[in-house]
């Protein structure tokens, strides 16, 4: 299976292959990840449900796990 490698489809996307819906997210850490602005973005955080990875979602102002999105991404 060949992936499309772009850095332009959207904020912390790695790849794109829309032959099989796939995506790619760039790995963040906590301390690493991008502004939360604007609203909509989502990410891939390798240690940010208490050091365990996760997608997060932003809300404009912070990263809110998806599996959990009243929660704010943590490294603790």
């Amino acid at each position: 299976m060949a992936t499309t490698s772009t850095n332009s489809i959207a904020t912390g996307v790695a790849y794109a292959d829309p032959s099989v819906n796939l995506v790619g997210f760039k790995s963040y850490t906590v301390a690493t990840v991008p502004a939360a602005s604007p609203a909509g973005l989502v990410i891939w955080v390798t240690n940010g449900a208490a050091g365990a990875p996760c997608l997060a979602l932003s809300n404009g102002s912070v990263w809110k796990r998806v599996d959990d999105p009243g929660t704010t991404i943590s490294a603790t």
